[in-house]
C-alpha cells in the first residue's frame, strides 16, 4: 500500500521532538492492554471431579523370583539353546497342522509336499535326535556289555591273570585309573545334589501352587463382592455430570462469552493495537511534515540571501585582487592563486526545487480532526463486552433451566433404570457360590496330590539313591585299595583290605551295568519330551510367538477366520484374537474392552442414544450468538485509515530531499577558506593589500556565523 512508503522514511526523520510522546503513548496503550485483559479474563474452568472407583486390594502377586536355582534354570536354558538353536517354527507348524487337518495318516506322508515337511521338521528337532540316538544306543548297549561281561566273569576270563608282572608305566596306570574315577565321581556327586535340589523344588512349587490358587480365588470373590459396589459409584457419577452441565448452563453467558473472547483476541486485540499505534503515527507525521515545512521555506529563503552575499564578497575580493600592488612579481603569484579559488564561494545545494510538503500536511491536518484513539478505545471497550452481550442473547437457555433439569433427571432414571436391568449383585452372588464349590472341589485333590508328589519324590529318591549306592561302592573302593595297597605283595597274598577294594569296584560295575541302562532310558525320554516341551511351549509361550500360530486365520476351524469370536459371539469376522486378548489383559486393562463386548453390547451406543435427548437437544441449539453489533472499528475510524493512506505523504519525492540535503550547504567550507586567504595574506608584504585579505576573509567568516549556521541548523532538522 502507499502508506508503507512513508512509514519507512517516518522511521528515519519522525523520531526528533515525538521520542517523549511515544514512550507516553507506549505506556498509555500498556495500560489500555492490561485493563482490557483484567475486563476480559475467563471465569477458571472446574474439571469435572469424578473422585476415585473404589479399589479392592488383591493378594495374589505373579512375581516369580526363583532364588538360587535360577542358576540350574539358566544353566538348562544354555545347554538347550545349544541342543536345539533354530528359532521357533511356527510356519512349519501352520503348515503341517493346515495339510493334515483330518489327521496324520501314514500313507499321506508319501507325498512330496509332506515328505518336505518331514526332512524340515527333521532338521529342526536335529539336536535332540542326535540326543536321542545317543541315549538309545546307550540303552541298547549297556546290557549287552554287561552280559559279555557276566559270561566273562562265569568263565574265569575276565578280571586279569592270577600273576603279577611289574610294569614299568604301571604306577602310571594306576594312577591315571584312580583319578579318572575320582574325577567320575565327584562329576556324578555334582549331578546328584542338583538332581535332589530339582526334585525339591518342584515339590516346592507344587505347594505354592496351592498358596497360588487359594488367593486367586479370594482375589476372585473380592471381585465379585466389589463390582456391585463399582457399578453403583460408576452409575451415581452421571449426578456430577448433571450437576456440572447445570451449573455450565447457568454461567453459560460468562463462560461461552469468555470463550468466544478468547478466541477472538488472537487476532482482534493485534488490529486494534495496531490501529493505536497508527494513530501515534498519524500525530507524528504532522510533526514531522511541520517540520519538513518550515525547515524548506527557511532553506529558500537563506540560500537566495546566501547566494547574494557570496556573489558580492565575490566580487569585492576580485577588484581588491585588481590592486596594481599584485603586479609585483611575488606578490603576482599569491594574488593569482587568490584568484583561482574565487569560483569556490557559491552556493551548492539548490532547494527552490524541492516539492512542496503543504498539501500533504493540509491532508494530514484534516485526518487528525477525526480523534482515532478514541475510536480504538470503543473498539477495545466494545470487544472486552462480548462476555455481556452473549449473556443477554442467553437468557432464554437460563429460563429453561427447570426444563432442562427435569429432561436430566429423566436421562438419569434411564441409566439408573439400565443398571437394575441386569441381575449384578444376584449374578455375582451365584458366581461366589460357584467358587466356593469349585473351591471346595479343588481343595478335595490336595491330599491325592499330595500322596502323588510323595510318590513322586520316592521315586526319585529312590532313584538318586541307586546312583549313591554306585557312587558308596567307587568311594569305598578307591580308599580301600589305595590304604590296603603293598607294592611287594601278589595277588594270591594281598591284603583283605586290598582285595575288598577290589570287591567294592567291582560291585559298583556290577550295580552300573543294573541301572545305568534304566536311567539313561528315562533321562532321554524326559529330556527329548520335556526339551521339545519347553521350545515348543513355554518358550513361545513367553514370547507370544504360541499366540501367532493359535491366532492364524482358519487354522483351528476351517470354516472360521477366528475361532475366538466365534465360540463368545458367534462371529468368526470379528477381528479378536487370543493374542490381543492376551496382551489386554497384561495390560491390566478391562475385560470389556478385551474380549470386545461391545460386539455384544454396545454401552457407548446405548448411552448415546440415553443421553441424546430431542427435547434437549432443541432447547441447546436454541443458543445462538449474534456478534454483528460488536463494533471492533467504526466505519469513521475505517475511513480515516484509508484517508491517512490516501493523504499524498507517500506521493513526497523523498530521494530528492535526501540529494539535495546530503550537499554542502556552499562548494567549499567557508572557514577553511578563510583560512587559507589569511595564510594568503600573511605571505604578503604588510600593507593596504594585506589589510585588505584579512578583511574579507572576516567578512566570510561573518556570512558563515549569521547564515551558512542557521541553514545547517534547518537541513539537520529535516534530516532528523
Amino acid at each position: 500500500m502507499l502508506w508503507t512508503r512513508w512509514l519507512v522514511l517516518l522511521l528515519c526523520w519522525g523520531v526528533t521532538s515525538g521520542e517523549q510522546q511515544a514512550e507516553e503513548r507506549d505506556v498509555a496503550l500498556d495500560e489500555v492492554r492490561s485493563d482490557s485483559r483484567r475486563q476480559r479474563s475467563p471465569p477458571p474452568v472446574e474439571p469435572l471431579d469424578f473422585g476415585f472407583v473404589p479399589a479392592a486390594v488383591y493378594d495374589t502377586h505373579a512375581y516369580y523370583e526363583p532364588g538360587t536355582i535360577g542358576i540350574l534354570f539358566h544353566v538348562v536354558h544354555a545347554f538347550l539353546y545349544v541342543v536345539q538353536p533354530n528359532s521357533f517354527p511356527k510356519d512349519l507348524i501352520v503348515k503341517v497342522v493346515q495339510q493334515n487337518k483330518g489327521g496324520i495318516k501314514l500313507e499321506e506322508w508319501r507325498k512330496p509336499e509332506n515328505v518336505v515337511l518331514l526332512l524340515q521338521w527333521i532338521h529342526y528337532e536335529s539336536g535332540f535326535l542326535i540326543c536321542a540316538v545317543v541315549g538309545i544306543v546307550f540303552v541298547v548297549l549297556t546290557p549287552i556289555i554287561a552280559a559279555c561281561f557276566c559270561m566273562c566273569r562265569c568263565c574265569d576270563n575276565c578280571g586279569g591273570e592270577m600273576h603279577q608282572r611289574q610294569r614299568k608305566n604301571a604306577d602310571c596306570h594306576r594312577g591315571f585309573f584312580t583319578a579318572s574315577l575320582f574325577t567320575t565321581t565327584i562329576f556324578i556327586i555334582l549331578g546328584v545334589l542338583v538332581a535332589y535340589a530339582a526334585n525339591h523344588n518342584i515339590s516346592s512349587q507344587i505347594k505354592n501352587t496351592r498358596r497360588l490358587i487359594n488367593t486367586n480365588m479370594r482375589d476372585l470373590k473380592t471381585f465379585a463382592n466389589n463390582t456391585p459396589a463399582q457399578v453403583e459409584y460408576l452409575t451415581a457419577q452421571y449426578t456430577t455430570a448433571k450437576n456440572k452441565v447445570l451449573s455450565d448452563l447457568d454461567n453459560i453467558g460468562p463462560l461461552l462469552g469468555a470463550r468466544i473472547h478468547s478466541n477472538l483476541e488472537k487476532e482482534v486485540v493485534p488490529s486494534l493495537d495496531a490501529a493505536l499505534r497508527m494513530a501515534g503515527a498519524m500525530r507524528e507525521t504532522k510533526e514531522a511534515l511541520e517540520n519538513v515545512s518550515s525547515s524548506l521555506e527557511t532553506l529558500q529563503d537563506g540560500m537566495g540571501k546566501l547566494q547574494a552575499s557570496l556573489s558580492g564578497e565575490r566580487a569585492s575580493l576580485s577588484n581588491t585582487l585588481s590592486d596594481p600592488a599584485c603586479t609585483n612579481g611575488a606578490v603576482s603569484q599569491t594574488c593569482s592563486t587568490i584568484r583561482s579559488t574565487l569560483p569556490q564561494l557559491g552556493i551548492n545545494a539548490d532547494f527552490s526545487k524541492l516539492p512542496d510538503v503543504s498539501r500533504a500536511l493540509a491532508n494530514v491536518n484534516t485526518i487528525l480532526r477525526v480523534d482515532l484513539s478514541n475510536i480504538v478505545q470503543k473498539g477495545y471497550a466494545s470487544f472486552n463486552d462480548t462476555p455481556a452481550l452473549v449473556k443477554d442473547q442467553t437468557r432464554n437457555i437460563v429460563s429453561a433451566l427447570p426444563r432442562v433439569k427435569g429432561m436430566l433427571d429423566k436421562i438419569g432414571n434411564e441409566i439408573m433404570a439400565f443398571s437394575k436391568m441386569f441381575p449384578v449383585e444376584a449374578s455375582l452372588a451365584n458366581f461366589t457360590l460357584f467358587l466356593n464349590q469349585q473351591h471346595k472341589t479343588i481343595e478335595s485333590f490336595y491330599p491325592q496330590v499330595d500322596q502323588m508328589d510323595f510318590y513322586r519324590w520316592i521315586g526319585c529318591v529312590a532313584v538318586l539313591c541307586a546312583v549313591v549306592l554306585v557312587l558308596a561302592f567307587n568311594i569305598l573302593g578307591l580308599l580301600c585299595g589305595t590304604c590296603g595297597y603293598d607294592k611287594q605283595a601278589t595277588p594270591t597274598t594281598r591284603g583283605c583290605l586290598s582285595n575288598t577294594g577290589g570287591n567294592l569296584l567291582m560291585a559298583g560295575v556290577g550295580f552300573s551295568f543294573i541301572f545305568a541302562w534304566v536311567l539313561m532310558g528315562l533321562v532321554t525320554t524326559m529330556f527329548v519330551v520335556g526339551g521339545n516341551i519347553e521350545k515348543l511351549m513355554c518358550e513361545p509361550l513367553s514370547n507370544r510367538q504360541l499366540f501367532k500360530i493359535i491366532d492364524t486365520p482358519f487354522l483351528v476351524h476351517p470354516e472360521k477366520k477366528n475361532f475366538l469370536p466365534a465360540m463368545l459371539f458367534q462371529n468368526p469376522n470379528i477381528d479378536l484374537t487370543l493374542g490381543v486378548m492376551y496382551r489386554e489383559c497384561y495390560e491390566n486393562n478391562g475385560l470389556y474392552h478385551a474380549l470386545q463386548l461391545e460386539n455384544i453390547f454396545n454401552i457407548n451406543s446405548f448411552l448415546n442414544r440415553t443421553v441424546y435427548n430431542k427435547d434437549l437437544g432443541k432447547v441447546l441449539e436454541g443458543v445462538k450468538v449474534d456478534l454483528k453489533n460488536v463494533a471492533l472499528l467504526e466505519q469513521v475510524g475505517r475511513d480515516n485509515l484509508m484517508n491517512f493512506a490516501n493523504s499524498g505523504v507517500g506521493e513526497i519525492d523523498y530521494p530528492a530531499y535526501l540529494t539535495e540535503l546530503n550537499k554542502g550547504i556552499t562548494l567549499v567550507d567557508l572557514l577553511s577558506f578563510c583560512s587559507d586567504l589569511e595564510e594568503q595574506a600573511d605571505q604578503l608584504p604588510r600593507g593596504a593589500l594585506e589589510n585588505a585579505l584579512k578583511g574579507h576573509a572576516s567578512s566570510i567568516r561573518s556570512i558563515h556565523r549569521e547564515q551558512v549556521v542557521p541553514l545547517e541548523q534547518a537541513m539537520v532538522i529535516i534530516t532528523t
